[in-house]
Parts: C-alpha cells; structure tokens; sequence
C-alpha cells in the first residue's frame, strides 16, 4: 500500500491532493482526494475510485460526476472520460489514444458546442517532447516543448489566443520527491506581474 500528499501553491490559493493506493493481487486499487482547500475552512471537491489490471482495463469513478474507463484500439489503448455537469447540464469527453512509446493523440469535446481541442504528442530521443494543439471553438493553437535533463524537466508553452508565455521547471528525486515551479505571463503587454506556481508531491510506502 502507498500513499501520496501533494502539495500546490499559487497567487490566490493553496490546496491538496492525496491518493492511496493499494494491490489486490494483479489488479490495483486507487483512491484520490483533490482539490482539498484549507480557506475559510477544509473543503473536497474530488473524490475519486479505480479499478486497474494494467494492459486490460481501467474503470474510475469521480464522486459526483465523472466516469471514465479504458478500452484497446487495434492493440492500441484508448482511455476515454467522460464528465457530466448536472448543474450546468454541460457533458465532456476526453480521450487519448496511444500509437507507440513516442507518438500520442489526444482530444477534449464538449458536447453540443464547438469546443473540441486536438494535442498531438511526439517524443523525440526519449528527452524533448513536442506537443502542439489546436482549439476549433477558439480557432487558436498552443504549442508546448520540453526537454528531461537527468531528474529535472524543462518545459515552455506559448498559447495563442490568450498570449500567454509560461517556463517550468520540475524535478522528481527518489530521495527528495517532486516538486514544479513555473511563471506565466501575459505578452499582450502590461506591466501584470508574472502568476507564479510552486508545488511539491511526497510519497510514503505503508
């Protein structure tokens, strides 16, 4: 059993995330808390369940409104989510299909709109990873790259219809977990000062 606490800073907030996650013979069981904010007082808006046998299926169930499970393709997985919104009567799929160790597609459509977002993921020599990504309801693209140095990860995104320019910087050490810092500013001009994110994950083995 492992268990995991995460945690993320920003301008405007703090929050958790934890998950515990446990082995009952070849399949997995995974329980997550996010999301869980300390202003004005504790608060969860997560909670999510999983079932996993690596290379067969994956079924998560989000407490209240999100269903998701994996499927093969040709060989190939699919994951598919799907998030339905009661209140705003609004519902979601996510997917991600799997072409090799390098390539990647993945898609986000909201249904009844126009809003579809298709990412397209190639690594190239196991270190740099190009991911440019086109919104349809936006009509913009936003392009990311990044390159793995030993423990640590460099990443800069640039979006488009927003003209926003972010730099990150995470690194993930077995003996002093994982942590990410990153700023983003606005190239619209301005003198707005950068957002700036700071979070950090620690692991503990029950």
């Amino acid at each position: 059993m492992r268990t995991s606490l995460k945690g993320r800073y920003t301008n405007d907030r703090s929050t958790a995330v934890v998950t515990l996650t446990a082995n009952a013979g070849d399949v997995k069981l995974l329980a997550s808390m996010s999301d869980v904010t300390f202003v004005r007082g504790p608060r969860i808006n997560n909670l999510t369940f999983t079932v996993e046998k690596p290379g067969s299926f994956i079924i998560d169930y989000d407490v209240p409104k999100k269903f998701m499970n994996s499927i093969r393709v040709a060989g190939k997985p699919l994951r598919l989510t799907y998030n339905h919104e009661h209140g705003g009567n609004r519902t979601v799929m996510d997917g991600a299909l799997v072409l090799d160790s390098d390539n990647k597609v993945s898609a986000n459509y909201v249904f009844g709109t126009r809003d579809l977002r298709l990412k397209y993921s190639y690594v190239h020599g196991g270190a740099s990873t190009y991911e440019p990504c086109y919104d349809l309801g936006k009509n913009a693209w936003e392009f990311s790259v990044s390159r793995a140095l030993l423990d640590d990860v460099f990443k800069a995104t640039y979006e488009s219809w927003t003209r926003d320019f972010a730099l990150e910087w995470s690194r993930n050490s077995k003996s002093n977990g994982i942590f990410k810092i990153s700023a983003t500013v606005n190239m619209a001009g301005g003198s707005k000062m950068p957002k700036i994110l700071a979070e950090s994950i620690w692991e503990l083995d029950l």
